[in-house]
């Protein structure tokens, strides 16, 4: 389904049903003498031990949730955590392993139909598995409030809009957060775990101080042997790199479809390449992106016109990605998720940021945001659903790539820790 029409289901579709539910469970609650007068006041009193989380439509909050995932594990030893998200998202999932692969649920967003008989079949197996404590990730969704709700859960935990207008999503939140648009989304996430945990009733939740300390991401180790593959793989597919000689440098220049307008210009890509590939004569560039970007990478390569820059669109599978920017030196990337992919390393990473702001999406990684800051920037948020109608992303355009070029040149000037050299074969042969 196109992401316009998703939204127009949520809205039309959604309200109406978030509205008649939260009456249907109001008059259940009432009818069971609920200990507090209406639902909507009272606050949930299962010990959490099947605890889900729903983060449907973004790759990159799949990392940023997971020190808040950690948290709870911590908290609450022996619990079981589960986990909804888009089919299409569920690889990033898999980079830091936080969640059991038997415990993640996919549904298929593909078309109308297979995103309704997924979510019967989610009905079910929420209910087999006995979810007791649902942690809706999603900033007001009336899709993820439903899934929430049916699920069965005792414990309903998410972002409430209070006295914001327009984001109404029903009136079943058993722990109703207060969503902060000051503070990082990763310690929103935490604001929901200290809402569940919290001994007694608040309003709002949650009133907790979280530190920076509080969303540092653990890191992966790559293995040398995945390391040399990958490098083995690069020497193939480019005849102009040599782990003797090169360092490498990648560039990805996509976005998702949900909002094209994070897209900085190709033309800037390719300027900004030309510059590091005239004045560092040891450096290989590589495009990244997905089989399906593969031509506008293209594109973008033959613009360049120089022999030590490479189409690599395709060439990795997701889960390989980690072993490619171990053997990177660093990346210049759009505001998408390799910029969150790769905060499990400690690559470089330069994040250029327009429509929304690096202080509450910004990598909590080895990253670097570049950001213009104009009067208009964000324009996107949870109050309009992360849609805008500006059609000239001048807050990208802005940021030229000189700019950029002398942003990311000090990491180029250094040589770093990384000697591609040290991985030999080891038995394995090359190409």
């Amino acid at each position: 389904m196109k992401v316009d029409l998703m939204r127009k289901v949520d809205f039309y579709i959604g309200v109406p049903l978030c509205f008649f539910f939260s009456i249907l469970f109001r008059i259940i609650s009432l009818l069971k003498a609920c200990r507090d007068k209406f639902i909507f006041l009272r606050k949930g009193n299962i010990q959490p031990k099947n605890i889900l989380f729903i983060e449907l439509s973004e790759m990159g909050s799949a990392i940023l949730v997971d020190p808040a995932m950690k948290k709870l594990q911590r908290s609450l030893i022996g619990s079981e955590l589960f986990f909804l998200i888009f089919k299409r998202n569920k690889p990033s999932l898999n980079l830091l392993n936080t969640i059991k692969e038997e415990n993640i649920f996919t549904i298929s967003e593909d078309s109308f139909l297979s995103l309704t008989f997924d979510t019967l079949r989610f009905l079910m197996w929420a209910r087999v598995r006995n979810i007791d404590t649902v942690i809706d990730l999603e900033l007001f969704s009336r899709f993820t409030a439903l899934l929430t709700i049916l699920s069965g859960a005792g414990n309903c935990v998410g972002f409430y809009g209070y006295h914001n207008e327009g984001l109404y999503r029903g009136d079943f939140l058993t722990h109703r957060v207060s969503y902060n648009p000051h503070i990082h989304i990763a310690k929103n996430f935490i604001s929901l775990i200290n809402a569940l945990l919290s001994n007694k009733l608040e309003v709002p939740y949650s009133k907790t101080l979280i530190t920076d300390e509080e969303i540092r991401l653990d890191k992966v180790t790559i293995e040398d042997k995945q390391k040399i593959e990958m490098i083995n793989k690069i020497e193939k597919l480019c005849p102009m790199f040599s782990r003797d000689k090169n360092r490498i440098v990648l560039i990805n220049p996509n976005a998702s479809e949900m909002l094209i307008q994070r897209r900085w210009n190709l033309k800037n890509f390719s300027l900004l390449i030309q510059y590091i590939l005239n004045d560092y004569p040891d450096v290989v560039v590589l495009i990244t992106g997905s089989a399906g970007e593969r031509e506008e990478a293209e594109k973008l390569r033959l613009s360049v016109k120089n022999n030590r820059c490479y189409n690599f669109a395709g060439e990795s599978k997701f889960h390989e990605l980690p072993a490619l920017y171990s053997v990177a030196h660093c990346m210049v990337t759009n505001d998408s998720g390799p910029g969150h992919f790769s905060a499990v390393l400690d690559m470089p990473t330069f994040v250029l940021y327009g429509p929304e702001t690096p202080k509450l999406y910004g990598s909590l990684g080895n990253s670097k945001a570049i950001y213009a800051a104009l009067a208009c920037s964000p324009c996107v948020s949870a109050a309009n659903h992360r849609k805008t109608s500006c059609t000239d992303n001048v807050c990208l355009k802005i940021i030229s790539p000189e700019y950029v070029y002398g942003v990311i040149k000090p990491c180029l000037n250094s040589k770093g820790i990384l000697d591609l050299r040290q991985l030999r074969d080891m038995g394995i042969e090359r190409g």
